[in-house]
Order: C-alpha cells, then sequence, then structure tokens
C-alpha cells in the first residue's frame, strides 16, 4: 500500500514529455493540420500552441461565403451562401456577349491558316480570417460552391493562372455526363461518321452560343476571385503559392511565386463594370467533340475544351501550335501544354487529353 502511495505521490511532479518535443517539430506537425478551424482549436490548448499557431507555412480555409472586408453582408457584397448562384452574371452577359467576340466568321481552322485568432469564419473575409498569419507560405481557400450556375447534367470546369492579369485559363465543358450509352441510344450526331470537324448543325442550333456563355462566365467568375485576393496577397508578402478553389470543383485560381510577384509588382486593372480584375483581349482555341468516351464507364456529350491565353503576351506559341518564333516573354509551349492537359483529374484528364487530338478552331475575344 506504501508502494502505491508512493507512486500516486510522485506522479504529478513527473515532467510532461510532450514539453520535451522541440517547438520547430509542433510546428511541421501544425502544417500537416493545415486547416484553419483545426488550427484555432489547437491554439486553445495551451499558451505554448496560441504563440505557435500563428506561425505556421501552410493554410487550409474552408470558407461558409465571401462577404466584403468591412464584414458588410448586404446586396453589394458577393455572398456565396446559396447553393448556385445562377444569377451572378446573367446582367453582365446580356450586355458583354454580342461585344467581347469578333463576329463569329473569325472562327476558323488553325490548320488552313494563321482580430481573435479564429473568427466565425461564416461571418467575415478571408482577410479577416487570416489577419493573425503572418508567415502564410502556401494558401489554399475553398468557396462554398462554384460561381457560374449550370443546368442539370451540364459539365462546366475551369482552371486559369494569374499574376497581375490572366496568364492563363482553360475551359472544359460538356452538355451532358453519364453512364456509358450503347450505340444504339446514342445521340445521331455521336454515332454520325466524326472526321474531327465541327458539325454545322454546332452553329444553328445554339451550340457556339452556349460556349461562349460558358467562357465568358468563367472568365468573369476567375477575374472576380482575383480580385477578392488582393487585400490577402498584400497583407501576406511571404506567400509562394495561393490556390482558390470551390467545394464544387468546378473552377480553380492558381497562382504561383512568379505570379504573386507580378501581382505586388505591377498596378492591378481592374474591371470599369465590376469589382474584379479586368480580362485582357485573348486569343482563344476551340476543340469539340460531339461524344467522348471516358474512363470510369463514363461518356460525355458535347464536349468542348477552350483554351485562353492574352493576345499581347509577346508569345505565339499556344498549345496545338507549331512553335515560339522567339523573343518569347510569357510561359514557353512546353509550359502551356503541360497546364492545359494537367489542369482536371480523373475522367476529366481524359477528356482533354482526348480532345487535343481533334482539329482546332481559333477566335478572338476583346478585353472586358
Amino acid at each position: 500500500m506504501q508502494s502505491k502511495s508512493r507512486i500516486h505521490a510522485d506522479s504529478p511532479l513527473q515532467e510532461d514529455q510532450f514539453d520535451r518535443i522541440p517547438d520547430p517539430l509542433i510546428l511541421q506537425i501544425l502544417n500537416y493540420v493545415a486547416d484553419i478551424r483545426a488550427l484555432g482549436r489547437c491554439a486553445a490548448v495551451s499558451k505554448r500552441f496560441n504563440s505557435l499557431v500563428p506561425l505556421v507555412h501552410d493554410v487550409y480555409v474552408k470558407i461558409d461565403r465571401v462577404v466584403t472586408v468591412d464584414g458588410d453582408t448586404s446586396d453589394d457584397s458577393l455572398n456565396l451562401s446559396s447553393s448556385k448562384p445562377r444569377n451572378l452574371f446573367s446582367h453582365l452577359l446580356k450586355i458583354l456577349l454580342l461585344t467581347f467576340l469578333k463576329p463569329f466568321h473569325n472562327l476558323q481552322n488553325s490548320g488552313s491558316s494563321n482580430k481573435p485568432l479564429l473568427p466565425q469564419l461564416s461571418h467575415h473575409s478571408p482577410a479577416q480570417v487570416l489577419k493573425n498569419f503572418a508567415h502564410v507560405r502556401n494558401l489554399r481557400i475553398e468557396l462554398p460552391a462554384g460561381d457560374v450556375g449550370t443546368e442539370d447534367g451540364v459539365v462546366l470546369k475551369w482552371r486559369a493562372e494569374f499574376g497581375s492579369t490572366l496568364e492563363n485559363c482553360v475551359i472544359l465543358g460538356g452538355t451532358r455526363i453519364e453512364r456509358k450509352l450503347n450505340l444504339s441510344d446514342q445521340d445521331s450526331s455521336s454515332s454520325a461518321e466524326d472526321n474531327g470537324s465541327i458539325p454545322e448543325s454546332f452553329y444553328t442550333n445554339g451550340g457556339l452560343k452556349l460556349r461562349v456563355v460558358w467562357t465568358i462566365s468563367s472568365l468573369i467568375a476567375a477575374s472576380t476571385r482575383h480580385y477578392l485576393l488582393k487585400p490577402i496577397i498584400k497583407d501576406h508578402p511571404t506567400l509562394r503559392s495561393l490556390v482558390l478553389t470551390d467545394a464544387d470543383g468546378q473552377g480553380t485560381l492558381i497562382m504561383g511565386e512568379e505570379q504573386l510577384r507580378d501581382f505586388r509588382e505591377k498596378p492591378l486593372a481592374a474591371s470599369a463594370s465590376a469589382n474584379r480584375t479586368q480580362v485582357p483581349a485573348s486569343n482563344m482555341k476551340l476543340r469539340y467533340a460531339p461524344y467522348l468516351e471516358l474512363p470510369e464507364g463514363m461518356g460525355m456529350q458535347g464536349a468542348t475544351l477552350v483554351a485562353i491565353r492574352p493576345s499581347n503576351d509577346g508569345c505565339a506559341a499556344t498549345v496545338g501550335s507549331t512553335g515560339c518564333g522567339g523573343g518569347c516573354h510569357g510561359s514557353t509551349r512546353k509550359e502551356i501544354e503541360a497546364f492545359v492537359s494537367g489542369a482536371f483529374d480523373g475522367p476529366f484528364r481524359a477528356a482533354v487529353k482526348a480532345l487535343l487530338k481533334r482539329r482546332t478552331y481559333l477566335l478572338e475575344m476583346n478585353g472586358f
């Protein structure tokens, strides 16, 4: 009994073994945690954790809605609490649809010519949430939903790379994705002989107009997200990579170390029509397939791939071109190809790979 009593009496005096773990190792563990909500809970564990959490390098922020920096949740703020903000861009599209693109007769075949640490995320902007994290290097932010509303069954995915302005954008769309169809059940346009060209019906049944809407909507969504990042990038000079995506997996905006430096050093050209970055005049390459068989037992109807590059970037080398004639100041051809082919995962990566083999059509788009 005395032995047991002695052990019990000595136990409070034993050293806490966790205190022997050095701060750099704990900080490395916290970097793996990343999620800002979990980090907030870690900060409440002890004074030591509370002092280490603000030093993490890798942060993941999943937010409920985006509001203005001052916390205003009025109609003027970008409120994404609804599941599908289908009307966010409709007014702009009506005004701009017929003015952004040069007439459709320019469409041509490229082969034929040339304060607390963790505020409630539902009531604060991302900039406010991140204010006390002064050493962030790698930041990933997830919005609650995609910005572009689509009809049921429609697939629309985009990935954009920005510096101070748009550098690259790839858009993948399909009018329907489903389990692979039997040949007898497929749309007549997909079962007909396919020579890689866009069928005449694509121009007459609204197919091209729909792709234009997809393209403009995606670019507006991307440029709006880019504009929202301004206070975050300004307040975090340690940032090396930034990803802004959404829970639906519809759109992803990425910025690397060079793009972040460009963002800080050059003035941001804001659009006069809305709180978003101006989209520069661009060249677009469109590829289309009436039907694609994809892995994992999937099939996509009306599959469309649009690759977009600013027209004044100093390099004519785009995906599917013969290369650069020299004097390139932007991305190399291989870098652009890697960006497009690696933009999406799973069956959508296979869809891009298949579409890159299709005939290419060129469009020019004015800045907006």
